[in-house]
């Protein structure tokens, strides 16, 4: 198993003030712990794309925090991003016991290929993106796989109790939650075609050649002379 490293360093601008961090690419972030108390820190963007972008939130990150000789074993419990910018915006470590179970999200991860879904003769619903497990940090799986190649009908699907994890791992979602089947692709309705009346409605009378027409007045017969 690679070992994910980051450097953090104790941060002193909080609250409003750590705009100035983010302006100069440094992330603000916390670490906290079950029987630690919740310590400011503060990590280089870049960095932590690196390692985050390999380790994600299901593998160890072992924080180097300035002044400290040991490393800190944690998980990432929290990930804020700028809703506009999409830059990160604060981080949450979670430092954790190795010798205890933790909680976390583990993503579905879709394998295979469905004949009806390539044939275009149903569409591939995934109703489950994540999934709770609990385990010793050390035995968090990445990703949980489903294989969708079993899937042959439209009403087929895979629930969780249809995949087997090592036995150190306890799904603590709901076992009968199906995660992704295959559902009947949605017919386009033709557009509504507004009516045309089959005769246009008269708003006036046509005037005689050189002259104009009263309104609400026929026009005049020309007398035969």
């Amino acid at each position: 198993m690679n070992k994910y490293v980051l450097k953090a360093e104790k941060r002193i601008l909080t609250g409003s003030k750590v705009k100035k961090l983010r302006r100069q690419g440094v992330i603000p972030a916390n670490v906290f712990g079950h029987t630690i108390k919740s310590q400011a820190i503060q990590v280089s963007e870049v960095e932590f794309s690196r390692v985050y972008k390999d380790a994600g939130e299901t593998n160890l990150i072992w924080l180097k925090l300035e002044g400290e000789d040991k490393e800190r074993p944690t998980l990432i419990k929290a990930l804020t991003n700028n809703p506009t910018t999409g830059k990160r915006y604060h981080v949450d470590f979670h430092q954790v016991n190795l010798k205890e179970k933790v909680s976390a999200n583990v993503p579905v991860e879709i394998t295979g290929e469905a004949q009806m879904v390539k044939d275009g003769l149903a569409v591939l619903d995934i109703n489950l993106h994540e999934i709770e497990v609990e385990a010793l940090p050390t035995d968090i799986p990445e990703n949980i796989i489903f294989d969708i190649s079993t899937l042959k009908e439209i009403g087929d699907s895979l629930k969780l109790s249809d995949i087997k994890l090592p036995s150190e791992v306890t799904v603590l979602t709901d076992l009968e939650t199906v995660v992704v089947a295959l559902g009947a692709p949605q017919k386009e309705e033709a557009p509504l075609v507004e009516e045309v009346p089959a005769e246009a409605e008269v708003t006036g009378a046509v005037p005689a050649e050189g002259g104009a027409v009263e309104a609400g007045k026929p026009a005049e017969t020309p007398k035969a002379e």
